[in-house]
């Protein structure tokens, strides 16, 4: 050890010559993480200037929110083990045949361009053979479901964001008791975060029964306080590997709008069956793998499915690992093709650039884009910082509506009556760039123009947001909105 001696002033120097060494080595580690790293520029620019700007808490910042470190971990969990899939009976749908397939669509809409495009996105088939049918809130959804449970064989998968213990969720944790002691094998997945939502959480009932559970991120402990804007978003259950479950619904009380909760929530899930119900149960096993290190396999969990329906369909998954910018560029894609009308119902808006160029040019070629959003917000400030970006689709066409409380969950996006988007994704940079979500596109006009009239009857007491009332907003809520907005990654 070599000791330092001298003089106080000299001692003093030289303690500062090494903090500012080390806050220099920090800020340029930072800085060229960021560089190399952050696909977008701006980004990049406002992480670098961050890390300048406030020695050592700029860097500390970029640890905590800026790097992500779920892709290494889910590339080496998944790089040694086969690929997860069902044993399909049915061939996979090739794009060209598509029109074909269906009894009619817009004569305009290039469903060969969409599926083509999606296909390369998400390297998986698209599957004929499916029946999906639309949930309207917790009233439908929760007894399907637990219905489904009731009648459950062989395996029970289910994952949820939030899964309370109020009067509901203790009924799914009893029927998922009641399941396993008829020699159901069951496995159910619940994010971190999402678990913390009700108190006591859902996960002490699930021990209590000896229901077996895993966390999302539980394995990660020690560095989860720096995972902070990453949450496993899914929605999906399977029940003996053949009937799905999936859309926007978490596990709460708030769905059950006929028992008129404090806090009500409308949203719509759907329940599938067909070959498209593979895609559920491996999205949902690599997510088990990925939190347990245990592979889920076999015919009980993935049996050969058959043809059930006339809807083509397929699973995507979405996430801040290999899956990243799928749900991105599957909604570019869609956009793109629209010939005649866009249906959107979102809770929460705040699209990247690209996706807004793309709602603006549908809007300027013609195409009837419709936006559907909530008038009050569970989130406040979800509404003020999308305020502040409105009228950067308003102003091009795109018409903006607000609805009526009770809050909408809904997440749905229709194309020109014949291809759809359901699941669980928000249009926000959370759901779209830094959390695992999961969604199904639909080939079917049957099921758009179901989607499309259910999307419509909400209309009846909506409010249309206008360009001049955007610019009319006093200079106070502009800023509050601007600077929200700001924030939006965090959001």
């Amino acid at each position: 050890m070599i000791a330092v001696t001298g003089p106080p002033d000299e001692l003093n120097t030289y303690w500062q010559l090494l903090i500012l060494l080390a806050t220099l080595a920090v800020a340029l580690t930072a800085s060229g993480h960021a560089i190399l790293w952050k696909r977008d520029s701006r980004s990049a620019l406002i992480w670098v200037s961050l890390i300048w700007f406030l020695p050592l808490l700029g860097p500390v910042l970029y640890s905590i929110f800026g790097i992500n470190r779920i892709k290494r971990r889910a590339a080496l969990l998944r790089s040694d083990r086969t690929t997860i899939d069902s044993r399909p009976t049915v061939r996979p749908c090739q794009p060209a045949s598509i029109a074909a397939r269906l009894d009619s669509s817009s004569p305009g809409t290039d469903l060969c361009a969409i599926a083509t495009t999606i296909s390369k996105i998400t390297n998986r088939s698209l599957l004929p053979g499916n029946r999906i049918e639309l949930l309207k809130n917790g009233d439908e959804a929760f007894p399907s479901m637990l219905s489904a449970i009731t009648e459950a064989k062989t395996t029970i998968t289910l994952s949820c964001y939030i899964f309370d213990l109020d009067p509901i969720g203790a009924r799914f944790a009893h029927e998922l008791a009641n399941a396993m002691k008829r020699g159901v094998d069951i496995r159910v997945l619940i994010d971190s975060t999402g678990a913390r939502y009700s108190w006591p959480p859902i996960t002490e009932r699930l021990e209590q029964l000896r229901i077996p559970y895993a966390r999302f991120f539980s394995s990660m402990k020690l560095i989860r306080p720096l995972t902070l804007n990453l949450h496993n978003h899914r929605k999906i259950m399977v029940v003996d590997g053949k009937i799905g479950f999936t859309g926007g619904m978490n596990i709460r009380h708030s769905n059950q709008l006929k028992a008129k909760p404090k806090r009500p929530v409308q949203d719509l899930h759907f329940r599938l069956r067909g070959p498209v119900v593979a895609h559920l149960q491996a999205a949902f096993a690599e997510d088990w793998a990925y939190a347990t290190s245990q592979r889920l396999s076999g015919e009980a969990w993935f049996p050969k499915l058959r043809s059930q329906g006339k809807i083509l369909a397929r699973g995507i998954t979405d996430g801040p690992d290999e899956d990243l910018d799928k749900l991105i560029w599957t909604i570019i894609a869609s956009l793109n093709a629209a010939t005649s009308s866009v249906w959107i119902v979102t809770p929460y808006f705040l699209p990247e650039a690209q996706i807004i160029a793309a709602l603006n040019a549908a809007a300027m070629r013609g195409v009837s884009v419709h936006i559907l959003l909530p008038k009050k917000n569970n989130l406040p400030f979800m509404n003020w910082a999308s305020s502040a970006m409105l009228w950067q689709v308003v102003q091009q066409g795109c018409k903006v509506y607000q609805t009526p409380p009770p809050f909408d969950h809904t997440k749905v996006m229709v194309v020109d009556d014949c291809w759809a988007l359901i699941g669980s994704a928000n249009w926000d940079a959370r759901s779209l760039r830094l959390n695992f979500e999961f969604n199904v596109e639909c080939y079917s006009q049957s099921l758009a123009v179901a989607l499309r009239e259910h999307i419509e009857s909400k209309l009846t007491d909506t409010r249309q947001i206008t360009i001049e009332e955007l610019d009319g907003r006093p200079l106070p809520i502009k800023l509050r909105d601007g600077l929200t907005r700001l924030l939006s990654p965090f959001l």
